[in-house]
């Protein structure tokens, strides 16, 4: 049976759930229409463009920037403080309504999700009328307009969503691929980032179809193992499956929320240093072994993702969880602007398989990390690494 995969995103999510909120307790007006911005205090963190209204996007005024730039651009601006309390109540709304459907549905973030058609298709009918059907359910009944997105796979229904915007509704099925996606710069691809385009460019490639057609073992000079990845997304293949319910955590995690906006990979190290530490000292405690590191990231637009390594050897020592989680966060980190960092220990193990040729080095290190343990649960973390003496943050 061939899959029906759809992606639904609320249009202009922040911007949009304010001006609902402005309108039900006395607003006169939609601010959707006027020139505004969702942001914060500017001499915090915080004060940063949010999302912005289309009249403001036509000045210039762009996501991510300080709101002082954006009043250069529009002296008129007027800033509106996120609402996040009612921005979860709206979204819970939207899934609430699309779960009486199918159950089969992936919430990928507070305001898109996937939706797996294939199963309700006999029963509901055709995918791109029950999209018009379930687009204006959600205007009729919660007030805001969303794009959807039709396809084969997740990677091209989220492709097909970003189209053209607001109130649409987009196909991007296998065969339409080259037609629809190709032609498009390859930093429009799903999964690429923006430091990866200028690599990518360096290379004579600047569109998603040169990608497409690019051979594995030149780009693997260049990306090493997320070359083959990179090439199956351009071909518009994804076999990944909507994942209704969420995960069991199976492993060891430990997250932090930053007390400002990170650029410098210099600055990350110190902190997955400190939850490398954490997340150890938790592994030993269970007398376990990790054969999977994963390295979570939050950025300043709330967007969270995350990349993981398996390891040849499991372990639970903190200086090798440390050296993997840094090659990990080499590979996905983008310049983006961290607000949040987290390790996991995936796949959990009680035995761990022994090299002998390292393995004393490894014994020894073990011991070490067991005797620091010792201390700091008797004397409340009284031995700390020099690095993290002064790093600030706050605990998720």
């Amino acid at each position: 049976m061939e899959r029906i995969i759809m992606h639904i995103d609320v249009n202009n999510a922040f911007l949009s759930w304010t001006a609902l909120y402005l309108l039900k307790n006395g607003s006169k007006y939609d601010i959707r229409n006027s020139y505004a911005v969702i942001g914060g205090d500017e001499q915090t963190r915080s004060g940063i463009v949010l999302a912005k209204s289309t009249p403001a996007k036509r000045l210039g005024v762009v996501t991510g920037e300080t709101l002082y730039s954006a009043r250069k651009k529009c002296r008129v601006l007027k800033t509106y403080e996120p609402n996040f309390k009612f921005y979860s109540e709206m979204s819970n709304k939207m899934f609430n309504l699309i779960s009486k459907y199918t159950p089969d549905i992936e919430i990928a973030s507070i305001d898109e999700c996937y939706l797996d058609y294939t199963k309700i298709k006999s029963m509901q009918g055709d995918q791109l009328e029950f999209a018009k059907k379930l687009q204006k359910e959600i205007y009729d009944e919660l007030g805001f307009t969303v794009n959807i997105g039709i396809a084969n796979n997740k990677l091209c229904a989220k492709m097909a969503s970003d189209f053209t915007k607001p109130y649409k509704i987009h196909t991007l099925y296998d065969n339409e691929i080259q037609e629809k996606m190709w032609p498009l710069e390859v930093g429009e691809l799903f999964g690429i980032g923006k430091k990866t385009v200028p690599k990518l460019n360096k290379i004579n490639i600047f569109t998603i179809k040169d990608l497409a057609n690019s051979k594995r073992e030149e780009l693997y000079k260049y990306f090493k193992n997320q070359s083959e990845s990179m090439i199956n997304w351009a071909n518009g293949i994804d076999n990944s499956p909507v994942i209704s319910k969420p995960r069991i955590p199976k492993g060891i995690g430990n997250e932090i929320t930053l007390d400002h906006d990170v650029t410098d990979i210099k600055e990350l190290y110190k902190y997955l240093l400190f939850l490398s530490e954490k997340v150890g000292q938790r592994i030993r405690k269970q007398n376990k072994y990790a054969r999977v590191i994963v390295v979570i990231l939050k950025d300043n637009n709330f967007k969270k993702y995350s990349h993981q390594k398996k390891l040849q050897t499991p372990t639970n020592n903190n200086e090798e969880i440390y050296n993997m989680a840094k090659i990990i966060l080499r590979e996905i980190y983008d310049d983006e602007k961290i607000r949040l960092i987290g390790i996991r220990l995936d796949n959990l193990t009680d035995k761990k398989i022994k090299q002998v040729s390292i393995f004393d080095k490894i014994e020894e290190e073990k011991n070490i990390d067991e005797v620091v343990d010792k201390l700091n649960n008797k004397y409340k973390n009284i031995i700390k690494k020099a690095t993290l003496i002064n790093t600030k943050t706050r605990r998720e």
